[in-house]
């Protein structure tokens, strides 16, 4: 199994559409696909605003999405193509707590990707993509924290200087960087990177077919 993690300094920044235009682009690493959302006090980290992401009476949550509308973002994986998808909601703070249960649910998948920072906390991840857009002006404390772990850097074309902070690249100055222009997220040149730093998966699907 391959795991390809997707991160970003903020939210709105164009993480979800990087993962689904990954599975949409790669269709032959028959992804297992995951969000994470971590809310608290009512608030989403996904959008910062009111949300029913809360479970209850349980400090964390994982369900499997099936809607294929492509309205909410795991169902957008579901129409990409993704042959399952999880949803995984935890109070802040407390994604620990769901992990065990996590890992279970991912043992057997072919290939995962996951839409996350703090998940770099507890997987060691094949590929970690970080999605920079200079306009935004927030940049999370998880993406702080694990910029230097990025194997390579989706940024998005400025017409300024960065809007951030106190923010330094330094830790990913030897990484490649992909400049995108949305609507487009994902180009042929990320595509390539992706495909050529999983090589294993191609191999074993090459292996398989010969076989057969």
């Amino acid at each position: 199994m391959s795991l390809v993690v997707v991160g970003g300094h903020s939210r709105s920044v164009g993480k979800t559409s990087v993962v689904a235009s990954l599975i949409s682009a790669l269709p032959e690493y028959e992804w297992t696909a995951a969000k994470i959302t971590q809310y608290g006090h009512g608030v989403c980290s996904a959008n910062g605003e009111a949300c029913d992401c809360a479970t209850g009476d349980h400090s964390w949550a994982i369900s499997e999405e099936r809607d294929r509308s492509g309205e909410s973002d795991t169902s957008r994986f579901l129409v990409a193509g993704a042959v399952r998808v999880l949803w995984v909601r935890t109070e802040q703070g407390r994604l620990a707590e769901a992990m065990p249960s996590l890992r279970a649910k991912l043992e057997g998948a072919r290939n995962v990707i996951i839409e996350s920072n703090s998940i770099l906390k507890f997987l060691r991840p094949d590929l970690y993509l970080t999605v920079l857009d200079p306009a935004t002006a927030d940049f999370k404390n998880s993406a702080r924290e694990f910029l230097d772990r990025a194997s390579a850097v989706i940024l998005h074309e400025a017409a300024s200087g960065a809007a951030w902070q106190d923010v330094s690249l330094k830790p990913v100055k030897e990484r490649p960087v992909f400049r995108i222009t949305p609507p487009e997220y994902v180009t042929p040149e990320i595509v390539k990177f992706v495909r050529a730093s999983l090589p294993r998966v191609v191999e074993e699907r090459l292996k398989l077919r010969t076989e057969n």
